[in-house]
Formats: C-alpha cells, structure tokens, sequence
C-alpha cells in the first residue's frame, strides 16, 4: 500500500565516479565540512572536497592503519603501523604533532568531545582562562637551521597558527583521543596533545553483571578493532577479538573460546575532573612545546659554533706543522707570546701569518667567529631565554594548583614533583645569563686577538696600520692561555662536562642558595645543556605522576561475549574483515538536568556483522546492540537496559559495511553475491 510518504522518496545519484591511482582502505568525511579524507594502499592521504576538489596529498612514509578527524574538523589524527600517531593540519597537511604513544600499529582512533563548554555558568564547570598571554608576546618557535629552506623539519611555517590552536586550547570543548593497538593498549591524549592515560585489555578481569558474580572474567592473546568514547565521556566502548578466560574460586583459569566481545570502561573522570584536565593539559602540553624549543636551540646553537670553531683549527693548526717543520721546540702560544713581547718573529710564525694566513684569512676567520657568536645571542634572545622565562610562569601556574590538595590531587599534581621542576625551570635561567656572559667574552676575547694579529701582519708586511682597531695586549695573554686551545662555549653546550669550581667559590654558593631556601647547590658545575636535560627529566617524572594516576582511575566495568570466530582462521584476519560500528546518542526518553549523574543521558548503539560460519541457521544477519553501557547500575541491581536485534539481509546481498544515522536509522552498504 503506497503512502504520502513514499511519493516524497527521493532515490541516491550518483555525484561523481571518479578513479584513484591506487586503492583506497580508509575514508573517513569532516565532521564540519565537505571534505573527505582517503588512505590509500600505498600509504598516501589524499584531502578531496565534495566536488572531487583535490587540496592536498601527503605520504608519511610509514604505513597508514587508521585515520579519525578531530571533532572541530580543524586537524586529522593518522595511525601509523610502528605506534606513532600524527596531527595534520586541514588546511595543508602539515604535521602539527608526532605522538609515539604505542610500541605497535595504531589500528583504531576515536576523537571525541564533551558536549558542554569548559566555560559555562554551570556550578559543576569552573571558568578557566590561560594568563600567559597577559604577561608575555606570543610563544617562540623552533629556530630554524641556516642552510634549511621552508618544509624540510617536521615544524609547521612561522606564518601558521594551526599549532597553537591545538595547544592554546582555553575556549575549546574539552576532548580526548583514543588511540587502540593491536596488542590491547589503549591510549588517551587531552586536545590529542597531552598523553593523560594508557590500559591495556588483557591485564585487568571484569566483573560480569549478567552471570556468575564470583566468576570474573578476562580476555587474553587480545585485539582491538574498534573504541568509542560517549559523547559525555564516562564510558567507552571496546571492541575486541580474543580468548575469554573464566578465572574460578580455584584460581584456575578457564579457557572459554575465540571470539569477538565488547567491553565497557569507566571513563568518568574525564567527565568529573575535565575542568581539573584542562588547565593540566594547557599548561604541561605549552610547556612541552617549549621544551622542544629549547633542545632545538641548544642543537642549532651547539652546530653552529662547532662549525665556526671548525674554520678557526683549520686556519691555525697549520701553525703547528709549520714549528715542527722548521725544527722549533715550541707551540703556538709560545710563538705568539713572543711575537708579543717584542722578539724577533720566527720563520714559522712569519710564513704563517704573511703567506699562510694573511691579512683576508684574518678577516675571515674574525667574521666567522664573531658572526656565529652574535648569531648563538640572537636565538637565545629570540628563541631559548623567551622559552624559558614562559616554562618557569607556567610552572608556577602548576605549582598553585598542585597546592589545591582538594581538587588536583585527585588526578595526580603532587606538590613536591611540582616544586622540583619549578625550581629546576628557574635553574635553567641562570645557566642562560652564564652562558650569554661566557659567549660575549669569548667573542670580545677573539676579536681583540685578531686585531692584534691584523696588527702585527701589516708591521711584518710593512704596510701602515694606523687604521686598525686598538687591541689589549693583556687580553691577548689570556687568550692564548686559556681560549687558543679551549672552547668554554661549546662545553656550556655539551651535557658530558663537568666545569671545575674552586672550593671557596662552592662554599660561599652554598651560603646563598641556603639563605635563599633552594636546594640545588652544584648549579656551577653543571653546563647549559646538562641543566636542561635535568629540566626536561623532573617534568617528565612531574607529568608521569597524572598520566599513571588517571590510568589507574579507568576501570572495566562491563564484558559481553557477541559472537565465536571460526577456529580455522586468526582473530586477526577475521575480525577485520567483519563490519562493524559504534554509536552514541542523547537518550531523549531519560532527560537529565545538570546536577544529575553523566552516565544516563547518552545511549550507545553497537552494530555488527554476525558471521555465517559459526551460525549456519543465521546466517547473514546484522546485530544491533542498544543500552549496553547505557545504565550499568540497572545491571547490578539484576536486571539491563541492553537490547538487542537481528537483521537478516536479503538473499543475494552480503553486508560490505555498516553505520548508524541519528540513532534511528541504519546506513548498509551492499554487495551483490555472484554464483
């Protein structure tokens, strides 16, 4: 019987047909606009608009396992088989971020974000705004090395501002990436940004509400095929392939079968501590940021002078095998120092200087050095001391919260951890005064050498130098003493160096760090870069301590054994091939105000395949879960909310891939079987 309805039906056109170079295995649509993301099987991503618009192509080279847009639509997470996760810009596909969060392939991602604004006038959300920018110009970037042109390191182009909008996150929704392996590692990461959490599924038994509750069980030889956060963030939804395990009052374990489950995680403190989350992560995610400024300071600035030096020997080693040559029992100091004092210029020391060197080798040379010199003082204003002084504002933000115990104590910001790396960030803003006070006077040391040189070149020549700069005949000894020979500038950029203190000078640093209640004491011995990497260990182990705290706090809550997989073949290569999709929807039947618990207002909709072989009288049928981690405090009080459906697929048609629409409607896509 024909309805209004049906008349109003409007059949799908074919928009366009288009070929590809090689075959696509990924595709995933914006969330926000009409773009549409591909992976290919030759490992490239390709970027089209709804017209067939090609903006851009990238290839990591790696290969590409799994693909999720961030919710905004703004960036792109790409799963890569050796466990690197990596951020895209949208505009133009450049890497935004590189997250080695798994040790195997990244089969799964999942990007989700709570559905109300971090800055709400809800009494259970507190108003966060990042102050940084009040008291410091926008954060340096990674000084770039001479010689690079645009696009040849993995840091974005100064112009782009897409990087900060990952990190400087105040006004955005608060959201998690989930990120799966194929050896039952999941991790969580803030903004996709800031690692906060990592379970594996295989290492903890679940309870089961629905059998036995003295039989927990637990899945091993594990994989992961898909994960779902909930749109509120208190659960997320696991499916996997693997062995399921009834562990008895005996605490023998009992092998139940392979199979494909799915399993149900309390994620609610992302949910309860998100606003506690958010200033952790706009905090420690910055100033992981300009930690990476720092070490690519340190190494461009570490290049640099180890080439300018490198011109300085080659220049001047000639002057040994010159003395050697002509029998002389001295050094080049020596020879100098008496060129110094006014005795006759040896032929070695007059060959070097007129012929070797000469007048244009002096001027080279001088221009290198001083040139570098200035050059290293540019990037540490420009890049390093800029870094440094917004790390130690931001590490001081952390250290008062780490003092409100009531709230942030709960997601792991220990106070001492805290001070420590606070202390440590402002140690490392001394070592840069030291570093720019030992690298003005190397540079005024070797420029008042090299005039004296530029001096004594045209005396020997006999030409006049009335013209030349001024030189200090004191400062000349003391460089020859100790700078001819020495490098104290690339050993304040050296981590495997110890720098020698007289013991009154230690005794009198001890007074004053005591008197200014610090605790580190041995600062003078160490070089730049080795307070760095002392810097960089106390907030690894300062930002260890929320990442295991709310590992800790994510709890399995829930196991459902779907359906058998076929003994004759892996979990693997099954499990792959079987289509499936997970969903959450508002659960409009259970309205819910703000002073309600999250965990009843979103409804999850789990849809698969269910394969032929294990159950040859349903064969080609469709399963369709509803409510399972929908109300799990139903389930412990004896009784679910779960539903579950069966759809048969029509004779001659197989099941190619599936999706839910507005929880109300199942998109299929078909293929025809051929006899």
């Amino acid at each position: 019987m024909e309805t209004d309805e049906t008349d109003h039906v409007l059949p799908f056109q074919l928009q366009f047909d288009k070929p590809v170079a090689s075959q696509v295995k990924i595709a995933e649509w914006n969330p926000e606009k009409d773009l549409l993301a591909m992976v290919t099987e030759d490992s490239k991503i390709l970027l089209h608009r709804f017209n067939w618009q090609r903006l851009w192509t990238i290839s990591p080279g790696r290969n590409i396992t799994s693909l999720c847009w961030r919710p905004d639509g703004k960036a792109i997470a790409v799963g890569l088989e050796d466990g690197t996760i990596s951020l895209h810009d949208v505009e133009n596909g450049k890497l935004l971020r590189s997250l080695k969060s798994h040790t195997v392939a990244v089969v799964c991602l999942n990007w989700e974000e709570e559905g109300q604004l971090i800055r709400d006038d809800s009494k259970t959300s507190s108003s966060y705004e990042d102050r940084t920018s009040r008291f410091f110009p926008p954060a340096p970037r990674v000084p770039r090395m001479p010689g690079v042109v645009s696009g040849d390191t993995s840091f974005m182009e100064d112009s782009e501002d897409s990087y900060g909008e990952l990190s400087n996150s105040s006004y955005q929704r608060f959201n998690i990436l989930c990120s799966g392996d194929k050896d039952g590692s999941i991790c969580f990461s803030i903004f996709g940004i800031f690692p906060i959490g990592k379970i594996n599924i295989h290492r903890f038994s679940v309870p089961t509400p629905f059998m036995d509750k003295q039989t927990p069980r637990q899945i091993s030889n594990s994989s992961i095929y898909k994960v779902s956060l909930s749109k509120d963030l208190c659960r997320l939804i696991v499916m996997c392939s693997g062995e399921l395990n009834e562990n008895t009052e005996s605490r023998e374990s009992q092998m139940v079968g392979q199979g494909m489950h799915s399993l149900v995680l309390d994620t609610s403190i992302f949910s309860k501590r998100k606003s506690e989350l958010h200033q952790l992560a706009q905090q420690a995610s910055n100033i992981e940021d300009l930690t990476e400024v720092i070490r690519a300071s340190l190494s461009v600035m570490c290049k640099q002078w180890s080439d300018a030096m490198r011109t300085f020997h080659e220049k001047f080693d000639s002057l040994s095998t010159l003395i050697i040559d002509h029998a002389l029992d001295s050094s080049p100091q020596e020879e100098f120092l008496s060129l110094l004092g006014g005795a006759r210029t040896s032929s070695a020391v007059h060959q070097f200087l007129v012929n070797s060197l000469g007048e244009v080798g002096v001027k080279r040379v001088l221009k290198v050095i001083c040139g570098t010199a200035k050059e290293l003082q540019r990037i540490v204003l420009d890049h390093l001391q800029p870094a440094a002084e917004i790390i130690g504002f931001r590490m001081g933000e952390l250290r008062g919260l780490s003092r409100w115990r009531a709230r942030y104590h709960g997601i792991g910001l220990d106070e001492m951890l805290i001070n420590n790396a606070t202390e440590k960030s402002g140690m490392i803003l001394v070592q840069i005064e030291r570093f720019m006070r030992v690298l003005s006077t190397v540079e005024q040391q070797f420029s008042n050498f090299f005039n004296w040189l530029l001096k004594c070149i045209k005396l020997l020549m006999q030409e006049p130098s009335d013209q030349l700069l001024p030189y200090n005949s004191e400062l000349v000894v003391i460089f020859l003493k100790f700078l001819y020979d020495q490098d104290p500038v690339k050993q304040l950029l050296e981590v495997d160096h110890d720098i020698e203190v007289d013991l009154e000078t230690m005794q009198r640093v001890k007074e004053l760090v005591q008197f200014g209640g610090f605790s580190d004491c041995d600062y003078l011995q160490r070089t730049l870069a080795k307070e760095f990497q002392q810097m960089e260990d106390s907030f690894k182990e300062a930002f260890l301590m929320p990442f295991t705290t709310v590992s800790r706090k994510m709890l399995y809550e829930d196991l459902l054994a779907l359906f058998p997989l076929p003994s004759s073949s892996t979990s693997a290569s099954v499990s792959m091939a079987i289509p499936m999709s997970i969903s959450s929807y508002e659960d409009a039947s259970h309205a819910v105000s703000s002073h309600q618990t999250c965990q009843h207002s979103f409804v999850d909709y789990v849809c698969f395949q269910v394969p032929d072989e294990p159950f040859s009288d349903i064969a080609n049928c469709i399963g369709i879960m509803r409510g399972f981690a929908h109300d799990l405090s139903s389930s412990k009080n004896g009784c679910t909310s779960l539903e579950a459906v069966l759809l048969y697929v029509p004779a001659g048609y197989e099941c190619v891939d599936l999706s839910l629409y507005k929880s109300n409607c199942l998109v299929v896509k078909w293929g025809i079987c051929v006899i």
